[in-house]
């Protein structure tokens, strides 16, 4: 059976690795996962051909967790909540969408040892990962903070603008600050140094082999943080799940991409 990764410019993605870890690990042979680099022109067309004999599904990221959803058959789990869609599974000629980033989040969350509810949460972004993050931190106080703070108009929470100086003194109270763009992935900060949390913690949902510069810089700080890697194997485990009916190998996945 094929699985495959629908994005754009996604040659670092570390999931190939993972679930191929896994597949080998469950004794699936046969079952493989590769990388499908679609424009957005081309999505509709890609999602399409997953309704062939021969696919499990696929997972889905940057920049189609959004736009994918239109192309299914229907949803499940928490994807319609969420507002986005990060995993597809095959049903026959059905195609099905669910939302996994929101496992990860939560397992994130869990991490740092954050209770949600009543929590100042500021969440840098208004993509499909930022729409994971909202369900995944249901009932905290919750502001996002975009370029285009337009796209965040239908999520729960304020919505600021990356040029509005204000936001900083939102983060500086931060109980959390939640990291939802690629921004880190080329060795930058999305934000500066003096804008992190005075006190709490940092969850990064970039990863990188020794941290990101943003979790590194909270942790000199004697800030909690968790990173993508967490977020990525508990959301791989959820997605081998959906498409195989196994429980994860969540032990091999996790050591396949251990840096």
């Amino acid at each position: 059976m094929r699985v495959v990764l629908l994005g754009h410019n996604i040659a670092y993605s570390a999931s190939p690795a993972m679930h191929r870890a896994a597949f080998e690990a469950a004794g699936l042979e046969g079952w493989t996962y590769d990388l499908v680099d679609v424009a957005p022109a081309g999505l509709a067309a890609a999602v399409d051909a997953l309704r062939g004999q021969g696919f499990a599904g696929a997972n889905v990221t940057i920049p189609h967790k959004v736009a994918v959803m239109a192309l299914l058959d229907g949803l499940e789990g928490e994807a319609a909540s969420a507002g986005a869609v990060n995993t597809i599974r095959r049903d026959g000629r059905r195609l099905v969408g669910s939302n996994t980033d929101v496992v990860g989040i939560r397992a994130a969350v869990a991490e740092v040892g954050l209770e949600p509810r009543g929590a100042r949460v500021l969440v840098i972004g208004a993509g499909g990962s930022a729409r994971a993050a909202a369900a995944a931190l249901r009932g905290a106080d919750l502001t996002f903070v975009a370029r285009h703070p337009e796209r965040a108009a239908d999520l729960p929470g304020r919505a600021a603008a990356w040029s509005d100086p204000a936001w900083t003194d939102l983060a500086r109270a931060a109980d959390l600050l939640l990291n939802a763009t690629p921004l880190g992935r080329q060795g930058e900060m999305p934000i500066a140094p003096a804008q992190l949390p005075a006190s709490g913690a940092v969850i990064d949902l970039v990863y990188a082999a020794r941290g990101t510069p943003l979790t590194r810089e909270a942790r000199s700080r004697g800030l909690r943080t968790a990173d993508g890697w967490t977020v990525l194997v508990a959301q791989g485990a959820a997605a081998f799940e959906a498409w195989t009916g196994r429980a994860a190998p969540a032990a091999a996945m996790r050591e396949a991409v251990t840096p």
